[in-house]
């Protein structure tokens, strides 16, 4: 049996890697290493893949969640809503440019930002809401929409795990990413859809905030040598955007394996839902509202040692991870907000629940048994 990884990047290139390999070759010996044509091939066919207006690629999804709010010119002090159960990224950037991150709860079933919670934390320092569409799943952004429209506060998605996901609207299917003022992603290597280095991208329908962070994102620059507004020097390199253009067009592809994998999850781990001494293992909700793309397959284990199964999984050669085991809002980095004495109890529930399975485009049956045989020697030795 072949080594079970969380994601199998080099099964992945193998079988892209001719069109990969022509295409690194062909940016080397055209040395177009900075915004050659590839990089705007890759902008225009993601731009037609979310269907939005404007795509704005970066160096990095931090840089893209960074420049998104440095476009809304927010005040020192102002106040950004945003979920505590999340990657750190998407909260640092908030502190790093001297606003006030708000932490609020998540929906236990999504592990999204829980709407009903938002409204009661919005002050006349509110500007901004950063929902995050955790582990492929989306946030529920109509409700989300509907309070920032109300209120008159901007709505940027952090879409990094969720990328190709699709939210049903009453008027019919949209991509997440496109439905708040601004959709930021990530094209970490390990991600549905990942470059081999760093990489991300920013995608709006406001034609002023894309000029406005496309400016931002080369160092403010209206025209070369004119720079009209404080900016960075965040771009995407060729051979990442080469990388790209190919994997974006297998995109659905790779959703598609990764449900299947999440499908036989769910089949296995059923069994376990309801277990003698209330002992549970949840698996993943799938929204009516969208669909789940699963950058992670994130189980919550009630009654059951989740550090005994995660160590136990190590030693038979299984990885697993714990996304996140300390909370934004208990990081020392934003002691000096008074973060800790927030009261988000779900939030601290699962970090002491969650699980994530293996899961990416090519695991192979033989695997799957494996991982499944050995949680159920775990729980039948044990409970």
């Amino acid at each position: 049996m072949k080594k079970i990884q969380m994601v199998d990047l080099i099964s992945q290139y193998k079988a892209i890697k001719p069109s990969v390999d022509k295409s690194i070759l062909n940016i080397l010996e055209t040395a177009q290493f900075i915004n050659g044509p590839v990089v705007k091939e890759f902008q225009e066919a993601l731009k037609s893949y979310l269907g939005v207006s404007y795509v704005i690629p970066c160096a990095n999804g931090t840089d893209a969640l960074q420049i998104a709010l440095m476009s809304l010119d927010l005040e020192p002090g102002d106040e950004v809503i945003t979920p505590s159960f999340t990657y750190i990224a998407t909260t640092e950037v908030i502190a790093l440019l001297g606003l006030k991150p708000v932490f609020v709860d998540v929906n236990e079933e999504t592990f999204c930002i829980d709407p009903s919670k938002i409204e009661a934390v919005i002050t006349s320092k509110t500007k901004a809401i950063v929902p995050v569409h955790l582990y492929g799943q989306a946030s529920n952004m109509e409700e989300i929409m509907r309070i920032s429209n109300k209120h008159g506060i901007y709505v940027i998605e952090d879409n990094a795990q969720a990328i190709g996901s699709d939210y049903h609207m009453p008027s019919g299917d949209v991509k997440t990413g496109s439905l708040g003022n601004i959709g930021c992603t990530s094209f970490f290597p390990s991600k549905n859809l990942g470059c081999y280095g760093d990489g991300g991208a920013i995608f709006t329908n406001d034609e002023m905030l894309a000029n406005k962070m496309g400016m931002i994102a080369n160092h403010g620059q209206s025209k070369r040598y004119y720079h009209d507004v404080v900016g960075c020097n965040s771009r995407l390199d060729s051979i990442q955007a080469a990388v790209l253009k190919i994997k974006l067009a297998k995109l659905d592809e790779y959703i598609n394996a990764r449900r299947k994998v999440a499908s036989y999850y769910d089949d296995f781990l059923a069994q376990f839902d309801e277990m003698k001494d209330d002992k549970r293992i949840i698996t993943p909700v799938r929204s009516n509202k969208s669909r789940h793309v699963f950058h992670q397959y994130t189980i919550r284990l009630i009654g059951i040692d989740r550090d005994a199964l995660h160590k136990y999984l190590a030693d038979k050669g299984i990885p697993s991870m714990i996304y996140y085991p300390v909370p934004a809002h208990r990081q020392k980095m934003f002691s000096k907000f008074g973060s800790e004495h927030t009261d988000l109890p779900v939030t601290d529930m699962l970090t002491n629940q969650v699980l994530s399975l293996p899961i990416h485009t090519e695991m192979e049956q033989e695997q799957l048994d494996y991982i499944s045989s050995n949680i159920a020697d775990f729980i039948k030795n044990n409970y």
